[in-house]
């Protein structure tokens, strides 16, 4: 994944907005798994994801919500942002072979702390899957 230019708090503006595309495969879920440390059956075992709601396995929540972290860290704020507080509600599952497209969009700037709120939502085939809201702390522009 290249690395956007830094974006610096006095380039911001309310609307701005960034997306990546992930698909999801067994491998990204097994290496999830073995980072995360969340080995939960219904990611791994699909005879034992078959017998719950799901019908099959499922991704981990919080693998949707690291896609969110990579489109702050390399695309809007982009290098140099630190994530300060992130919300999330988890609308539907992730499959293995979803694609999932995550697209923060700028809602509110809060200039007096070089803070930028975000709406945040990662979808498959365009139906929410993760929805919810971030607050970025971004650089300012070094002086000249």
């Amino acid at each position: 994944m290249a690395t956007d230019s830094i974006t610096y708090f006095e380039d911001l503006a309310v609307g701005q907005e960034a997306s990546l595309s992930n698909t999801v495969t067994e491998a990204v879920i097994t290496a999830f798994a073995d980072v995360s440390g969340d080995r939960n059956p219904v990611h791994l075992d699909e005879a034992y994801a078959a017998s719950t709601m799901f019908k099959g396995r499922i991704a981990h929540g919080m693998l949707s919500a690291a896609y969110i972290s990579a489109v702050f860290g390399m695309k809007l704020p982009g290098p140099g942002a630190i994530y300060l507080s992130q919300t999330l509600a988890f609308k539907a599952p992730v499959k293995i072979g979803d694609t999932v497209v995550t697209t923060v969009k700028l809602v509110e700037l809060l200039p007096e702390k070089k803070r930028a709120r975000f709406e945040t939502v990662c979808a498959v085939n365009g139906k929410p899957v993760l929805t919810g809201e971030a607050v970025m702390m971004v650089p300012s522009r070094p002086a000249a």
